[in-house]
């Protein structure tokens, strides 16, 4: 049914809420007046009557005319934007831009119709003025002035279309995508670290002839124990967890006196022997023991121009570092949760936090320093895959948010909405529904701020990287908002400017010369698909999902161009559990099908047949009593068949694991984000064990085009004399 009143409607779409939507089953769904009164309250705006609602319309009507500028006003190149300012009733005004670089541009009046309005006792007029379509990309300003007074708000004007960065050029590109954690070496702390991600780039470039190498989020984390597991639910998107932190790859490990060393050696000795026997990751183990060697190494003190390096760092970094750095020693005062502080500690512009940071500068200082080590880590990791030969480097994955009680909440507070979480509606592999414990950004206090928080993060992550997925990319246009204590089935989607959103993206991916990779799987507008190919930011492409119209595995000469293609996801079993129907086993075990399991069970065997069938029609698998294997390389062949632009295979499945990284729906009642990176056998391997696998040796030729595939790697352990 229907709101129950106009104005619960009017303030809906003021706000972006929607009041109904298609579900994955093609229904058309209506949104419930509480929970549309819910995600109002979770923007402030109390709408719990007839009276409060129709109240705050009029407050929301009046917004724009109490504003000379609007906030922040968004163009691409090449389109010219109207802009309308209010201004005392028949009074001049002059409009003009000032440019980035300085300059300044003169602005033309439109013609404009709109009546005054009575303002708070004030009658108040409205002009419209045009920016032109010729305005180079940046962060402008837009200046107006009145006889009596100025103003000025931000204008960014984004290109048109991204596309490919020229060290790309127009050939296809391969790589792998690893969940960084999962992949250990002899070398580190018991996870995966930085320095494993510089030496795994090295190997894929050098040895597997990739071009780059997607890593799960790296974003900051918990800055003491219990740690969160998932990459995906960060406390800050824009900083670096130093759980990645190689603590002997930090130059001032090698100035350490003989004491010093021996006690990191002694942290990491007794480290190997409690991890020696654990089936998982276990973060709080590597954390407890790294943040002790990591204290070590920063005691230690720097050099002179190490110091003026540092410097810099922070200095660039501003007022945000120094918050999240605040926040951090916080933590280890007060405990994970801010809300739960006191009270005067909860604002990080109180007089209370400022006196905290003076009394505690020396662990203002350790945090900061740990985000500048983590930065040249993550630079050196870029710098080894660019030497090697990649034309891409690392891409990173920007998760959709953090949590509630992360430190980007506490640092940005009314920026979030409170009272409610991003998840996902019902769909077919998710029948319940999702709700990822994420705070949502507010729509319009992102755009009271010019997005600025958005663009710091976007420049942050892309500093060291070739290219960056953006995971569940819809988020930038709506999310599902789920209120608390109502459950995902009771949410409603959220819109946001995507105009804003993307542009920014863009802008930011352009000046760092990397590709954006839109992870727009799951249920999705078809005109938001249309629109991110026009901006030139690919799309995501898995071959268990794509069909066509009919139902049937859509074959690969109609998959798109503009998409990074692979055969399965983090959020799926590698492609040898998923053959096994792994996916449907773990769903059942947890009491998450919705369905019969042998109802499932015969689904997946169906699937499982039709792509057997599409790959010998196709000439893609050719032998008669096929191995897992056989059916993983004809997949990836499959791949490298479609027209996609960029290709992408796991590394799981180039070491033939079994065992899935993240069961969705689930928390605690499987290890996500906690199973190491294994062989077909099931055992752990190390990133030296990757280095020889004969999988990824077969699977790279594949992925590279090769008729014969090597018959033995390139010697890793001695030195190749180079012939003519």
């Amino acid at each position: 049914m229907a709101l129950s009143n106009p104005y619960l409607a009017e303030l809906a779409a003021e706000f972006g809420i929607a009041t109904e939507f298609w579900d994955w089953k093609g229904r058309l769904t209506e949104i419930s007046d509480e929970t549309v009164i819910a995600v109002l309250a979770a923007m402030e705006i109390d709408a719990s009557t007839a009276e409060t609602a129709a109240a705050a319309v009029e407050e929301r009507r009046l917004r724009a005319w109490r504003r000379a500028l609007p906030p922040c006003t968004v163009m691409q190149q090449g389109a010219p934007q109207e802009v309308r300012v209010h201004v005392p009733d028949g009074a001049a005004v002059e409009v003009w831009v000032r440019l980035e670089d300085g300059g300044t541009r003169d602005l033309r009046q439109l013609p404009n119709d709109e009546p005054a309005r009575m303002v708070d006792d004030h009658l108040v007029g409205e002009a419209s003025f045009e920016v032109p379509g010729d305005l180079p990309p940046g962060y402008h300003r837009i200046g107006c002035r009145t006889a009596e007074w100025t103003a000025e708000a931000s204008l960014i004007v984004s290109p048109h279309f991204l596309g490919f960065p020229p060290a790309m050029g127009e050939k296809r590109v391969w790589g792998y995508a690893t969940q960084l954690y999962s992949v250990r070496s002899a070398d580190s702390w018991g996870i995966g670290d930085l320095a494993d991600l510089s030496d795994l780039a090295t190997w894929s470039a050098t040895q597997q002839f990739a071009s780059y190498v997607l890593v799960n989020p790296l974003h900051a984390a918990q800055p003491m124990t219990p740690l969160e597991p998932s990459p995906y639910l960060p406390t800050s998107r824009r900083y670096v967890n130093p759980i990645y932190i190689r603590p002997e790859a930090i130059a001032e490990y090698a100035t350490l006196d003989e004491r010093q060393r021996a006690r990191v050696a002694q942290l990491r000795g007794k480290l190997a022997k409690n991890l020696a026997n654990e089936p998982l990751i276990k973060r709080d183990k590597v954390w407890r023991a790294k943040l002790k060697a990591l204290r070590v190494i920063f005691e230690a003190g720097l050099k002179p121009t190490r110091l003026m390096s540092l410097n810099d760092f922070v200095r660039k970094e501003g007022r945000p570092l120094s918050q999240f750095a605040t926040w951090c020693a916080l933590v280890h005062e007060y405990g994970m949760n801010w809300r739960e502080w006191p009270v005067e500690l909860r604002r990080p512009s109180s007089p209370e936090v400022a006196q905290f940071a003076v009394d505690h500068v020396g662990e203002i200082v350790f945090f900061s320093w740990l985000q500048w080590v983590a930065d040249e880590q993550l630079r050196d990791a870029q710098s080894a895959a660019k030497a090697s030969g990649m034309r891409v480097g690392i891409m990173n994955d920007l998760a959709v948010g953090v949590s509630g009680h992360s430190a980007e909440a506490w640092m940005l507070g009314d920026t979030f909405a409170r009272g409610v979480s991003v998840g996902a509606p019902p769909d077919h592999f998710n029948q319940t529904g999702q709700d990822w414990g994420q705070a949502p950004w507010r729509p319009d206090r992102l755009a009271d701020l010019s997005y600025a928080p958005f663009r710091n993060m976007v420049a942050g992550i892309l500093r060291h990287s070739g290219g960056i997925r953006v995971d569940h990319i819809m988020g930038l246009f709506r999310l599902w908002w789920v209120p608390e204590g109502m459950g995902p089935t009771h949410g409603t989607y959220v819109r946001y400017n995507h105009e804003a959103m993307v542009g920014i993206l863009v802008l930011e991916a352009q000046r760092a010369g990397a590709v954006v990779v839109g992870e727009d799987l799951g249920v999705v507008e078809p005109w938001v698909r249309v629109y991110l190919r026009d901006r030139g930011i690919l799309g995501t492409s898995i071959a268990w999902f794509e069909r066509g119209d009919d139902g049937q595995i859509l074959p690969p000469e109609s998959w798109r161009e503009y998409c990074m293609a692979s055969v399965t996801t983090h959020d799926l079993p590698p492609t040898a559990g998923y053959l096994d129907a792994a996916h449907v086993k773990l769903q059942h075990e947890l009491g998450l099908l919705t369905e019969d399991l042998d109802v499932e069970l015969a689904g997946a065997e169906r699937e499982r047949d039709d792509w057997l069938r599409m790959l010998r029609e196709r000439g893609l698998l050719t032998v008669g009593d096929p191995s897992t294997e056989d059916i993983v390389l004809a997949m990836h062949r499959f791949l490298v068949a479609t027209p996609a632009r960029m290709l992408c295979a796991a590394l799981t499945d180039a070491v033939g694991d079994h065992r899935t990284q993240n069961q969705p729906g689930t928390v605690d009642q499987y290890p996500n984000w906690r199973v190491p990176l294994s062989g077909p056998d099931g055992e752990p391997m190390s990133l030296e064990d990757v280095f020889h696998s004969e999988h990824a040796l077969r699977l790279s030729a594949v992925m590279n085009g090769f008729v014969v595939p090597p018959t033995a790697h390139r010697s890793t352990s001695e030195f190749i004399i180079g012939t003519d």
